[in-house]
């Protein structure tokens, strides 16, 4: 069987990726076909490409979607034909109309998400529950820094936050950028490319800094983050959008107040099946509640994946960006 989809054949740019024709294997023990409904764009996506991530080339690309099981292997027992699913983890190859994939890490999607909204949480719904339910355990009264804000993942997680109590300060690219934090729960809004953010944390917390610093943008925020946090504090490193974070030595921690770091991946913090349930069925749960409002910033054809890339690399896009095979 033929489907269609994108692959990269040499790390690069964006114009490395190639909608074209694919194979679709039959399905084996344990996996499922799924006929994709909608796709979620990630930064997670340009590492692969870029090679910051590596994979064997060519290489599928990808990993989150939404869509209807067409086709069960052998053994598959939790899941039947016509099943709304969707998936935020390896096998790399959600660009596609049509793929194969195990059913360890498949979720059903409830009747009351759409397929848009669950493609949309899937791998930023569930990065915002571990960092502030599990990576730091966020409580209401508490201040936080939440770099990229107005980002898919910035803004369900100020949203979240505002829910649990805690008052979130946002670094923005822009004026527009910061409006739409503010909308989504963001109290405090800092544009970084035109005010110190060290210095904006330090006077918004009259100089005690805050204790947890979340940061997905890496090289060019870590270092200064730590300057950001109260003694003991911690600063969570999930994301290069700007390059690898610079090494942190042990010292430097000492220096600034006994300070910790970390770098989380949702895949270690849901690396059983238990976990994986538990963690969507949280987002599923805080979205049905009305807590968190999904935005959609922006939707691409599949074949114009080229341009979402261009847009999301260059700062272009805000909330949750997907692609529609």
């Amino acid at each position: 069987m033929k489907t269609n989809g994108i692959r990269v054949h040499k790390i690069g740019g964006p114009e490395e990726m190639v909608f074209e024709s694919l194979d679709l294997a039959a399905p084996k023990e344990n996996e499922v076909v799924i006929r994709q409904k909608v796709i979620g764009l990630n930064f997670i996506d340009t590492y692969f490409r870029s090679g910051l991530y590596p994979a064997p080339l060519p290489t599928p690309i990808g990993m989150e979607a939404a869509g209807v099981i067409e086709e069960l292997g052998a053994d598959v027992n939790d899941f039947k034909v016509g099943d709304r699913v969707a998936y935020a983890s390896r096998p790399l190859g959600s660009y596609s109309e049509a793929r194969v994939f195990p059913t360890e890490n498949l979720v059903k999607i409830p009747d009351d998400i759409s397929d848009e909204t669950a493609a949309a949480i899937m791998l930023k719904g569930m990065t915002a529950e571990y960092l502030i339910r599990r990576t730091y355990k966020v409580s209401a009264g508490q201040t936080v820094l939440f770099h990229a804000a107005a980002g898919g993942v910035g803004l369900i997680a100020c949203q979240w936050l505002k829910a649990l109590g805690a008052t979130v300060i946002g670094t923005v690219g822009s004026n527009e950028k910061a409006e739409l934090a503010k909308a989504n729960g963001c109290e405090h809004t800092i544009l970084y490319k035109e005010e110190s953010f060290v210095d904006r944390v330090k006077d918004i917390t009259n100089g005690a800094g805050v204790p947890v610093v979340y940061d997905s943008v890496g090289k060019d925020t870590a270092l200064l983050s730590l300057d950001c946090l109260s003694p003991l504090g911690l600063l969570v490193i999930f994301g290069n959008s700007s390059g690898n974070a610079p090494p942190i030595e042990p010292g430097l921690l000492a220096a600034k107040g006994s300070l910790y770091v970390t770098r989380p991946t949702l895949f270690n913090y849901n690396d059983t099946r238990e976990k994986l349930i538990n963690s969507a069925n949280s987002v599923f749960d805080v979205v049905r509640s009305g807590k968190i409002s999904i935005k959609i910033g922006a939707k691409y054809d599949l074949k114009d994946a080229v341009q979402a890339h261009k847009d999301l690399e260059g700062r272009k896009t805000t909330g949750c960006v997907l692609l529609i095979p």
